[in-house]
């Protein structure tokens, strides 16, 4: 199934052909169940974000990715709607999390760009509207969308009937990552002679390890000296031992997804040290880190499921 088709405009800048309103209620192949529900499920959370007054990150369309899926109905898209407010461990602390995640993610964006990268890939992009939303540095920047043709057909569709524009060019790019997507990512434009910024947020947990690896030596092949990366990793020798976690728990009998049967199990690779192994400087930290740098989001408890979780940040040809 291939995207949605698309016109140009006078700064060719892609943009999604319009849609009725009605196709985009029904149409929603590609996160009706699985891995796809987790992208409304990040969706979601940044749309209670949105609306904190607290708000680390604004994105104004994750509501209406919310609204337009049937399998969402009666989701929250504000902390007001949760009865437990934010001691809900979903729709309050992984809610939070996700919030905190968007803006340390945006902050490496944005840092990446100001020094002079052009070309964004985002590897598994699931519903991220960055290219939408971001204050972008230059107008020539580029932004790559990898993901399964059903998600971004999706979407595509409710972004065109809220007649939303990019800030720059996005490119959708609707391959399975099991495929030749980086054939399909040169075919949109990609330019591995040119710096440039890979984000993988909340994909390399659904990854076998060996896969994960070669993602990892694929996006060093393909990047040029001032590139840079930030992707999740999990360092749990054994997932299920959280699987009474509350996080978990509620994931499951709230919303009807179980992670842990979606996320990868065996040994998981130590893909910093890899790359650090290629030449790469790379750092390491738990989301913790930033809960203290920005004053807000999760912080540790006992059994869990967050305590594994790390956000690696590397950078090639930095001395």
């Amino acid at each position: 199934m291939a995207g949605p088709t698309t016109h140009r405009s006078d700064d060719d800048t892609a943009v999604p052909t319009p849609r009725s309103a009605a196709s985009t209620r029904t149409h929603t192949e590609g996160v009706d169940g699985g891995v796809g529900l987790t992208a409304l499920l990040v969706a979601a959370a940044r749309a209670i974000e949105s609306h904190r007054d607290d708000s680390l990150a604004q994105d104004p369309y994750a509501e209406h990715f919310v609204r337009a899926a049937p399998s969402c109905a009666g989701w929250p898209i504000r902390i007001q709607q949760v009865p437990e407010g934010d001691e809900d461990p979903l729709w309050g602390r992984f809610a939070r999390y996700f919030g905190l995640r968007t803006r340390v993610l945006d902050d490496f964006v944005l840092a990446s760009t100001a020094a002079g990268v052009r070309q964004l890939v985002l590897l598994g992009a699931g519903l991220d509207t960055r290219a939408l939303r971001l204050d972008w540095a230059s107008p020539d920047c580029v932004v790559f969308e990898v993901d399964r043709a059903g998600v971004l057909d999706f979407k595509h569709r409710v972004l065109a009937d809220l007649g939303a524009r990019p800030k720059v060019k996005r490119v959708p790019v609707p391959v399975d990552l099991r495929a030749d997507w980086v054939g399909a990512l040169t075919a949109g434009g990609f330019d591995a002679s040119a710096p440039t910024v890979w984000l993988a947020e909340g994909l390399l947990f659904y990854l076998p390890g060996p896969a994960e690896t070669q993602l990892i030596d694929t996006v060093h092949q393909l990047s040029a000296d001032g590139s840079a990366f930030a992707f999740e990793a999990k360092l749990e020798k054994d997932l299920l031992r959280y699987r009474d976690s509350p996080l978990y728990v509620a994931t499951r009998e709230k919303i009807g997804i179980d992670l842990l049967d979606l996320f990868a199990r065996g040994p998981r690779p130590d893909s910093a040290g890899h790359l650090s192994e290629k030449g790469w400087s790379t750092s390491t930290h738990t989301p913790f880190d930033f809960t203290h740098q920005h004053g807000r989001g999760p912080l540790p408890q006992p059994n869990d499921a967050l305590e594994g979780n790390r956000w690696v940040f590397a950078h090639k040809g930095r001395a």
